[in-house]
């Protein structure tokens, strides 16, 4: 390694300085001892997750002052980027929850530092790639010679791409006018089958395929229009089906790519709009775009662009998370995650929008619906934050600090014994769960506050979940380092939380004989509220399965495995979806 001067590393000027004699040190040590410098094994799984943007054609800027690089050089670094650091980074590497790398800051610090940094990671919280075996050192190089060149810019992706991609393959005048087949539609599942690029939809009550469906790459979300009828899926690569559950067999009419990279869909659902419009938010561009909700012909774009809500300064990237329907006003709540801004859209007038934008904390992720429907509870994850959004007067009601990157799915709603009606949230940065309360009539003192603290199996939380009709209160670790909590699941009796938890050895009964990873993910109930159905995760070319436990008993009850069971994740229950039961 090359030596550089004091006034070099002066002249870097970065928080980032701290790393250099940390790596040095760290360079002397065990393996095992420079394995995780202040970040986690759950932490680099959940921020490195990998972006469809890595194979996009984009806009390179030569840089003279810049590295050398060959053109292939560039393509093979835009993709482990985009695979490993744009999460943390953000795209035109401005900073997310990561810091920023522009090129202001990565030539003074020069080639040689950042290989080190890339290498050994920081006690701030930057991963160790090179010691943690997830990049070799001729990677370590190629990446400290690219964050060095101007980022390359995607492209922009509006109206005339939106209508280019628009599909509609059976139109409305040609869907049926009643539902024309036998399924129970309420007890329907649709399972994303992650890398398949497909869901499967599977009934409650037989555990059998009804179909599987092509969608977009590793959908994130399914979501129910209000009448039931209409199912909408969105993909990471941006791209949304719209699947016609009446028809005599499940079938996609309709598709459309709204951007480059995505997670968010949803459907109005206030008295006199329902299935009438579908919303669908971008990572990018950063935009959400309103659209008719049985064709999925773009309307309305609106950029997401703007300024932070602590410092105030202009954020090019703000990526639309979670998003929900009101059911108090015609309106969606759309979080932008970057500036921490809550978006209120009234879609009345869609000629005339009005947005309210109400001021949060970053990083905005995901959250539901409190019991009654009118509290939203969202998760700014990097801010340790849960925010509360009161629809029905479209304001903040509260801003509560929780645990350690709280990441509720939708959350879990329950009567606590002593503090009257609650909301759950688990964690992916820490082993517990905060009990926040959610009744300011009956409850004023409990409201808006974290009213205990239980502790679960370990850190790597991403769902929590539990049911109106039942009694327990499920946990998953699925991105937790230890194989023994990542394929199980914690499970507590509500009405007697200090008891402690249960675990249930999910991964086994799931009787998959290959070393597949096995992680346990998202429990979902079904209509009854009387089954939990989770996912057993491997990677795509292992056997992944679904496990279906007995609510009442905690007991095994069936076993779904089939080879079109391709790394399934998410589940959603038909029912549960539509009326936001969680």
């Amino acid at each position: 390694m090359g030596k550089m001067s004091f006034a070099a590393w002066r002249k870097a000027g970065l928080t980032m300085l701290a790393a250099l004699p940390l790596a040095l040190a760290l360079s002397n040590a065990s393996a095992q001892d420079r394995a995780k410098p202040g970040v986690t094994d759950t932490e680099m799984k959940y921020q490195a997750g990998d972006s469809p943007m890595g194979k996009v054609e984009m806009h390179q800027n030569i840089n003279p002052k810049a590295p050398p690089m060959t053109k292939a050089e560039f393509e093979q670094a835009k993709e482990i980027y985009f695979q490993r650091c744009a999460g943390c980074h953000g795209v035109l590497r401005k900073g997310a929850t990561g810091k920023p790398l522009t090129t202001d800051k990565t030539l003074a610090s020069g080639t040689e530092y950042l290989k080190v940094f890339i290498k050994y990671g920081s006690p701030a919280g930057m991963p160790n790639w090179g010691t943690s075996g997830e990049l070799n050192d001729a990677q370590v190089d190629l990446m400290a010679r690219y964050v060095q060149q101007e980022p390359p810019t995607p492209p922009e992706w509006g109206m005339k791409e939106m209508l280019a991609s628009l599909k509609v393959t059976v139109p409305p005048s040609q869907r049926p006018t009643r539902k024309m087949n036998n399924l129970d539609l309420a007890n329907l599942f649709s399972v994303t089958l992650r890398d398949a690029g497909e869901i499967a939809l599977i009934d409650g009550a037989t555990k059998k395929i009804v179909k599987v469906l092509k969608t977009g790459y590793a959908v994130h979300i399914s979501r129910m229009s209000k009448s039931g009828r209409y199912l909408y899926v969105i993909g990471r690569d941006a791209r949304i089906n719209l699947i016609d559950l009446w028809m005599t067999e499940p079938t996609n009419v309709a598709e459309i790519k709204v951007g480059l990279e995505a997670r968010s869909v949803e459907t109005s659902k206030y008295k006199g709009y329902e299935d009438k419009y579908a919303i669908a938010g971008t990572y990018w561009p950063p935009q959400f775009v309103i659209m008719e909700g049985d064709t999925l012909k773009p309307l309305k774009i609106e950029s997401t662009r703007g300024m932070t809500v602590d410092t105030q300064e202009y954020h090019p990237e703000p990526r639309v998370a979670a998003i929900v329907g009101s059911h108090y006003n015609p309106e969606f709540i759309v979080n932008a995650k970057e500036t921490g801004k809550i978006l209120v859209v009234n879609y009345k007038d869609l000629n005339n929008l009005k947005i309210t934008s109400i001021n949060a904390a970053r990083f905005l992720h995901d959250g539901g619906f409190d019991s009654t429907g009118r509290y939203f509870m969202v998760a700014a994850n990097a801010s340790n934050k849960i925010g509360v959004v009161d629809t029905k007067e479209d304001k903040l009601a509260a801003l509560i600090d929780v645990g350690k990157i709280p990441h509720p799915g939708r959350g879990a709603n329950f009567v606590h014994p002593k503090f009257g009606p609650v909301w759950a949230t688990s964690h992916l940065g820490d082993e517990t769960v905060s009990l926040i309360g959610t009744d300011p009539k009956k409850h004023k003192d409990q409201a808006w506050k974290v009213v205990q603290t239980i502790k679960a199996q370990g850190g790597g939380s991403l769902f929590i979940k539990t049911h109106p009709k039942s009694k327990n209160l499920w946990v998953d670790t699925p991105l937790n380092p230890e194989a023994n909590v990542s394929q199980s699941i914690a499970v507590f009796d509500i009405n007697n939380l200090e008891k402690g938890f249960e675990v249930l050895p999910i991964g086994e009964w799931a009787g998959i004989k290959d070393d597949g990873a096995k992680r346990i993910v998202q429990p979902e109930y079904n209509k009854a509220g009387d089954e939990v159905w989770f996912s057993v995760w491997s990677a795509k070319d292992k056997t992944s399965a679904l496990v279906i436990v007995d609510d009442k008993t905690r007991k095994l009850k069936a076993v779904i495995k089939d080879p079109k069971l391709i790394t399934p994740t998410g589940k959603f229950n038909v029912h549960n979806t539509q009326h936001d039961v969680y």
